[in-house]
């Protein structure tokens, strides 16, 4: 079998693609949790069918979210006299 359609690699090269891309989130992660999350990431039929870098950014949604939310921020808004 040509090693380029090898669905083991394709999958090895999407789960490193994909671990690449946390590791662009969490830069202070060791890089093997980030593998073992892009595999967990893998076993997931919606994300594998994406790019890793989408299916990244999908899985990391509700927390990039809640992270941009005003009420997570609890800023007060700024009065001028």
């Amino acid at each position: 079998m040509d090693k380029l359609l090898d669905p083991a690699s394709y999958d090895a090269l999407w789960i490193g693609a994909c671990a690449h891309q946390l590791q662009r989130h969490w830069r202070t992660v060791d890089p093997d949790e980030l593998a073992q999350v892009a595999l967990t990431l893998a076993h997931d039929p919606a994300l594998h069918g994406l790019s890793p870098e989408a299916a990244v950014s999908e899985w990391l949604r509700p927390i990039a979210h809640e992270a941009v939310s005003p009420q997570c921020l609890d800023v007060q808004p700024v009065r001028h006299a």
